[in-house]
């Protein structure tokens, strides 16, 4: 099987469990029932725009050639920083895409993945955006109507808790299980006052507080946690890989290494046994 390298696709199981799938083109190869075994990944040197399929010589914020980065709005800052959000002053790159993408329900939300973070997504985005993060827990804490009203808020509670997560700690095994319905308590009773004073988009009107959302809970289809962690990278071996011992996040890890797919959004794959 051979293709253009996509982000795993995610899903959760009935029993609580992480189901990968790769998608290499118009193909896609389920994961879980590899691990275990051999499987390795071939580059065949050749990179292709996610956006608009031209070959480009190198592949930029995961996927896209040079032109698509520097024209597409998903390529944009307020993207990673959605506090920075430009579209009320009309010089959003798609504003017909950001309609679509940033003024629909977002998520804020706690959750355990390196320790405890605060994050944010979609709503449609529940629960895959946990998964790609590695998350074995997470908790809903608000609900608003924009990104940037969700950025704002991230940003308030982040002046206490961690909103990145360490992907080597993520590595190493499921951390402990947290009390995130008290660790929610105290970090909003911490963050109080600045949550007050923070100033959300007009048009989104108030932030709508989850009092009583379930928490997701995840568990990663992982054989070992590796001792030491090896990365492995594309551009300093055409072919890698070896037994696949597990998955979790946007990481295959394998006993020679881990890999994060998603860095490679673009590039042309072969997998083999």
């Amino acid at each position: 099987m051979e293709g253009i390298l996509n982000k795993m696709q995610t899903s959760l199981s009935p029993a609580g469990v992480a189901q990968y799938a790769l998608p290499l083109g118009e193909q896609t190869l389920p994961l879980n029932d590899l691990i275990g075994k051999p499987l390795h990944l071939a580059y065949s040197g050749r990179i292709f725009c996610v956006a608009c399929g031209r070959k480009t010589s190198k592949s930029f914020n995961q996927g896209y050639c040079f032109p698509c980065f520097k024209r597409l709005a998903r390529c944009d800052i307020c993207i990673v920083k959605p506090e920075l959000c430009h579209f009320a002053q009309g010089t959003c790159r798609e504003p017909e895409w950001a309609l679509q993408f940033c003024f629909q329900p977002h998520i804020v939300y706690l959750a355990n993945t390196s320790g405890l973070k605060v994050g944010i997504t979609r709503q449609t985005q529940i629960p895959t955006r946990w998964i790609d993060q590695g998350a074995t827990q997470a908790l809903p804490v608000f609900r608003v109507k924009s990104r940037r009203a969700a950025g704002l808020l991230e940003v308030a509670l982040a002046q206490q808790i961690p909103d990145k997560t360490q992907w080597r700690t993520l590595l190493r095994g499921d951390g402990a299980p947290l009390d995130l319905q008290a660790a929610k308590a105290e970090v909003m009773a911490q963050c109080e006052q600045v949550l007050a004073s923070v100033v959300l988009p007009e048009e989104d009107g108030v932030a709508e507080r989850y009092e009583d959302a379930p928490e997701f809970s995840c568990k990663y289809p992982v054989l070992r946690y590796p001792e030491k962690i090896a990365t492995l990278d594309f551009e300093k071996t055409a072919t890698l890989g070896g037994t696949l011992e597990g998955i979790k996040g946007q990481y295959l890890i394998f006993d020679t290494g881990v890999i994060n797919m998603r860095k490679f959004g673009g590039y042309e794959i072969a997998v083999g046994d």
